[in-house]
């Protein structure tokens, strides 16, 4: 093999072809994903999100590729290391810029070292070691990679940070009521009456695919989006022009769930999915009903996914509600490197006393699981 090693400043001059030939028809990696970051202006220049995409060729061939970026805050990442940034200040030490291999704003977990061969792969962790300490940088930092890659990391050393999620599965379900026959009496109980309260408030639900959301759906969806984040007094990471672009460059891979009321759209969802996985996403509500987040967050995905025979529903960071809806918690990782050894020191006590923590608050979650004792679906 005769490799060449890169590092970027924009995924758009890649070719679209040669990359998602490697991504294995992850929509949340594609090409159209990442590229509709940068153009509608959610990441790139003023955004603390500078993409920094690296690419392995082997003579004109891509053969690697990492979603790679150069950050100046720790907003949108999902895996909290604000302490650390102010124990470097407080120290008189600059935390940011750091080198952050991740989706962003999206804590799914996915191949990051995507590469043809264990070679490739460890020449990229190479590489971003090397990155970091030429240009003087603090840390570097992959988010929630798939276990192969994590492997890779492992051995070349990398500090393990642990994390828990929350994932569905559809274990062959033939409807919603087939799957609520696993859970225990009173989780089938609530669910059911969650649901009946949304039907007697004259809301009705509805799934539309990609191809057939219109603008004015979007429209509608975008303001359902930013409207959450201005509850929390938050500013939202994604413009209108993103949705609007994967809406037209990935389509069949789009989902978005719209209540309404007296025919007037008042609440939305917006999945992604491919064939073997969905992934919930965004949500917004303009008028408040009751159980409705639920319903419309996961009963009609968790329906969706039955009816289009989908394997899995990522649910995403946070949520222990979502154990009495099915879900089951599963672990997560990140790795990361340090570049001063003091703080390396430090961070690796931290994050070792951490894993004891969320070990202790895994096997709790486990112990509260929503199925029957007796179900062939229970994964305990």
């Amino acid at each position: 093999m005769n490799l060449t090693l890169e590092i970027r400043d924009s995924i758009t001059d890649i070719s679209v072809e040669q990359w998602d030939a490697l991504i294995e028809g992850m929509p949340l990696l594609s090409h159209a994903f990442l590229s509709a970051m940068e153009e509608s202006g959610s990441v790139g220049k003023g955004t603390g999100w500078q993409p920094y995409p690296m690419v392995v060729y082997d003579q004109q061939a891509l053969v690697g590729i990492m979603p790679l970026y150069l950050k100046t805050h720790s907003y949108g990442e999902y895996v909290f290391d604000w302490a650390w940034a102010d124990a470097y200040q407080r120290n008189g030490i600059a935390y940011y810029p750091k080198l952050l291999s991740a989706i962003p704003f999206s804590p799914i977990t996915s191949t990051r070292l995507i590469a043809k061969s264990p070679q490739i792969q460890q020449l990229m962790v190479q590489a971003l070691n090397e990155t970091m300490l030429k240009h003087q940088l603090s840390s570097a930092h992959v988010l929630f990679p798939d276990a192969a890659s994590a492997e890779v990391l492992k051995q070349a050393g990398w500090m393990q940070r642990r994390g828990v999620q929350f994932r569905w599965e559809n274990c062959a379900f033939n409807s919603f009521d087939d799957f609520l026959m696993t859970l225990s009496h009173d989780k089938r109980k609530k669910i059911r009456q969650e649901r009946k309260k949304v039907v007697e408030s004259g809301v009705e639900c509805r799934t539309i695919k990609g191809p057939d959301i219109t603008e004015a759906l979007w429209d509608f969806f975008y303001a359902c989006y930013t409207h959450t984040y201005h509850e929390h007094h938050s500013t939202p990471y994604l413009t209108r022009e993103f949705f609007k672009l994967i809406g037209q460059r990935m389509p069949h891979n789009i989902l978005l769930v719209v209540a309404y009321y007296e025919d007037e759209p008042i609440a939305s969802a917006l999945n992604l999915y491919d064939q073997t996985t969905l992934y919930g996403r965004y949500w917004g509500a303009l008028r408040y009903v009751p159980n409705l987040h639920f319903e419309l967050c996961y009963y009609q995905a968790q329906t969706f996914c039955i009816a289009e025979n989908i394997q899995y529903f990522e649910g995403g960071a946070q949520g222990e509600h979502k154990l009495a809806r099915g879900f089951t918690p599963r672990p997560t990782s990140s790795f990361h490197k340090i570049a001063h050894p003091d703080f390396a020191e430090a961070i690796q006590e931290f994050v070792t006393r951490e894993a004891k923590g969320i070990a202790v608050y895994t096997n709790e979650l486990e112990e509260r699981t929503p199925f029957k004792a007796n179900s062939q679906d229970n994964p305990y």
